[in-house]
Order: structure tokens, then sequence, then C-alpha cells
């Protein structure tokens, strides 16, 4: 079955434009007429070509007969040789039931993104990345997304099966708890950016939580790509020493954003550009969901990785990820101007604060991406979603590359005043400030302590051991003071990997 673009032409679904094609038939199933096949199943074929400069979004409608319990979709496509410098084919796919595509609908079924060339959905079970209930009759949708489109064209063959039979029962989900053991008030590491086999990563959940423990991680974060299918997948895994948080990487063409702790089951879309305007809807799903909104690697060199929509809505950014290349200095250094906009704005501290704390997480794929490198140690209550949310949330944590990496970090003001990170030194503009930094796991790195003015001073550590570092200033010198502990540079005149580094103490009345 042919299917040439533009059959149906372009329907605008709220945000970004989507081609709509002709709709892919099944006769209904009757015993009498001897269909479906004696395997119970029916296939159907579709091909086409998608040209450069197609939609963002590609919806195949497929109706659903009465009677089937199982839709089954493999797909291939062709990839040409490119000019070098030219992205080549690259083809995403998902699925949408009888309830439909609009944006941030009740439709969504599943997403695999490009990682797999198959899946299925039934009620009792599903391919990772898609969501197993009914297969209810109607018109579903199949959401192809065309992330590059070489200058050829893109041709493409879809195969949909479907099979005829008891409907089946769907299995209730069962959700990481809210709460593990914990440590009562106390610093708890994590790694809130993780991929598993239910987007495009290779390990699964049980080896992803193996890891974690390894790695001396106190708390995860589901985070596959555009897809809530993982949060279920942690049945047996989460303990009294793990505690597992759900959410989603939401992969727009504009840039990713971590939907971190949401609400189990939680669905966010992301099927809209930065000129759509839409945003901060999703970003306030994400809030009403119970999580945090934060940017992740926001200077990222991939196709559409870069952030585009802003910091306006976020909680936290993620300016560390994985191993630490040159696009995490740039993230850095722009998240450091965003805390001098900060402090001249006066938005600083308290309740109300306009500044925005940073993390690090791994964005772990498969071997040998290693988990919790690096990882953010949050200063939380209890080990709970939401002591841990609301560490985050207010600034009181750092990042460091592995747990052998320890920090203690503070300012102390005269008569016995102390502010630690994330936190607010009300002193004088000309009292006498020290601040003193204490660092373990990261012998004979430098540590800088860097203010709003830039780096103002830096020590290197020991040898061997733990060091201490110290510095006086005021507030009318350093509005605030953050460190970071550092490798020696590879390059002269660039500056070394981070090992560590901390959010902010601010300085001032």
């Amino acid at each position: 079955m042919s299917q040439p673009l533009g059959r149906r032409g372009l329907l605008v679904t709220g945000a970004a434009t989507a081609l709509t094609l002709s709709t892919v038939s099944f006769a209904q199933a009757s015993p009498a007429s001897g269909s479906p096949g004696a395997d119970g199943r029916r296939t159907r074929t579709v091909r086409g070509t998608l040209p450069p400069g197609a939609p963002d979004f590609v919806h195949l409608p497929v109706e659903v007969p009465r009677g089937v319990n199982e839709i089954h979709v493999a797909y291939s496509y062709e990839r040409p040789a490119v000019p070098a410098g030219t992205p080549g084919n690259a083809l995403d796919i998902g699925l949408f039931d009888e309830r439909g595509t609009e944006l941030g609908g009740r439709g969504f079924r599943g997403w695999s993104g490009g990682a797999r060339t198959e899946f299925f959905v039934r009620a009792d079970a599903a391919t990772p990345g898609y969501i197993p209930g009914p297969v209810r009759a109607g018109t579903w949708h199949i959401a192809l997304g065309p992330y590059t489109v070489a200058p050829q064209g893109l041709p493409y063959e879809i195969t949909i099966t479907l099979t005829y039979g008891a409907p089946g029962t769907t299995p209730a989900p069962v959700h990481p708890p809210q709460r593990a053991k914990g440590r009562g008030r106390a610093w708890y590491r994590g790694d809130c950016h993780i991929h598993s086999v239910h987007s495009d990563g290779r390990r699964t959940p049980a080896e992803i939580a193996a890891l974690a423990r390894a790695a001396g991680l106190d708390f995860i974060n589901s985070s596959e790509h555009n897809t809530y299918s993982g949060h279920r997948a942690w049945e047996g895994l989460w303990g009294d020493d793990l505690l597992i948080l759900t959410g989603e990487e939401v992969t727009t063409r504009n840039g990713h954003v971590l939907a971190l702790g949401t609400d189990p089951g939680t669905f966010i879309d992301w099927r809209y550009r930065a000129r759509d305007n839409r945003f901060g809807r999703f970003a306030r799903e994400i809030s009403r969901a119970g999580g945090l909104v934060v940017p992740a690697h926001p200077h990222g060199t991939c196709i559409g990785c870069t952030w585009k929509f802003g910091f306006a809505e976020a909680d936290a950014v993620e300016v560390w990820n994985g191993a630490y290349t040159p696009d995490d200095e740039i993230s850095l250094a722009e998240w450091d101007n965003s805390l001098v906009a900060s402090v001249r704005s006066g938005g600083t501290g308290g309740t109300g604060r306009t500044w925005t704390p940073a993390m690090g997480n791994s964005d772990a794929h498969r071997d040998p991406d290693p988990i919790g490198t690096p990882q953010t140690v949050v200063l939380a209550d209890d080990l709970t979603r939401e002591a841990i949310l609301a560490g985050i949330r207010a600034g009181h944590s750092y990042v460091a590359e592995s747990a052998a990496v320890s920090l203690s970090f503070g300012a102390a003001g005269g008569r016995g005043l102390h502010a630690g990170i994330g936190e607010r030194l009300r002193v004088a503009p000309d009292a006498p400030v020290t601040v003193r930094l204490e660092v373990t796991g990261a012998p004979g790195r430098t540590a800088y302590f860097v203010t709003d003015q830039g780096p103002l001073y830096s020590s290197v550590l020991p040898e061997s051991g733990p060091g201490t570092v110290e510095w006086r200033t005021t507030a009318s010198y350093a509005a605030y003071v953050r460190a970071e502990v550092r490798h020696a540079p590879k390059v002269a005149g660039l500056p070394g990997a981070l090992a560590a580094f901390t959010n902010p103490v601010f300085l001032g009345e």
C-alpha cells in the first residue's frame, strides 16, 4: 500500500504543525467470513517518502476494528549517503490510541524515538517505552517524527499487524514508594538523568539499580525520553537504601528538560517548539504533578539538544551532564552569569529568590557510561521525594564527580552568624566574612572561590588526605561565593575539568 506525502495535508494540532496521512483500514473480523487469517492476524504495509522540510510529526491513522487484542508495528527507512556535514535520515516513532493525538491529551500510548524498529501494545504487556492497556476499537495513530531528513528524502515502510482474540487484563501498575529509610537531615547523593531500555538506553532497571548502589547513590530518577513507561518498571528494586523517583526527559526539537520527581504515571507532552509558545503550559503541568522543571544539557551539541525556551520556569538547571566537556563549561559560565543578574536585581535569598540552582547528572545510557558521574549531593530533611526535591529547589546542594568526593562549604560572619550552600549570610557590607571549604577525595586538585566578580581566590589541595581552604572577604566585595574543585588543565590556558562545584552562598543584607 503506497502512501504519498500530503494526501491529507497539514493540520494544526495546537502547537507545531503535523501532517496526517490517509487512513489504513482493516475489515471487521467475522467468524463467518473466515477472516482474519488462521493465526488470528491481519497485516497492512504502508510506504511513502518524506521530503526535506517535512513537518515535525506525521500521523498515520489506523482503523482498529472490534475484537483486536494486540497492535504490532514494525518500520524501516532508507539511509542514503549524504555529503559531509549534512544530516542523514533519522525517523522516530510512537503510538496514540483512539482517544486522539491532541497536544497534552490522553491518547498517548508510547514512544521509542529511533531506538527500536518494532513494538507491540496489548492489555497485559507492551514493548518497553509503550503503555500496556486495552486495545479499543477506533482510530489509532502511528506518530512519525522525522528528526532529520537527507536531501534525497526519507523513504519509509511501516507494517501494521493486528491480532484478534480475548482482550486480556491490564495489571495495576506498581510504582516506587515516596520514601526510603534515610538518615534524617543529611546529605544524600543522587543521579536524576538516567536512561534504560524504556527509551534509548541499553540497561535494564535492575542493572541501573545495582550500579546506582555501587556508585554510592541514595536516590535516582527515572527519566526516559518522552514516555512514562519506565515508572512501573522498578518493582522490587527500591529499598531502605535507594529512593527511586519517577519523571521524564521531555525531548523537544528545541531542547530537553527533565520533569524530575513527578507523580508516577504522569505524561508530559513534547510536541512543540519554542516559537509555539507552549512550554509554559507544560512546565506548569510538571509543577502540578509535584515535579521540578530542570533544563538538561542546555548547550548540548546534538541536533535539537540546545535549550531555546529560556529559564523563567526552571526550578534548577543541569550544567554538568556526563563526562565534563566544553559544552558543560559553557553551561556553567552561563549559569554563573545568571547569578550575577540575580544579585543585581536583588532577587536572592529567602522564599522569593529568583536565582536558579545548578545540578549535575550522568545521562548514562549504556556501558561504559558510569552511573553517578557526576552526582548531585543534596541536603534534605530525610530520604523522601518531598525532601529531596525541596533541597534541589532551594539550591542546598553541590555536584561531585563521584561518591569519593565530599565537600563542606559555608561562610561565617561576626556574632556567630553562618550560612551554608544556597543560603544568605546577612551581614553589613563591610563586615568581615570568612569563607571555608573542606574537601575530601580530591587530592592535588585546585580549589577556586568564584564570585560575581569572577574567580578571586585559588589554592592547591594537599596531595593526600582532606584539604581545607579559607578566604576572607566582605559583602561589598563579593555578593556571592561559590566553590569549584578542578583537575589540572589538559590544555595550557584552558580550565581543567571539574571534580566538584557548589551552589553559592550569598552575602549581604
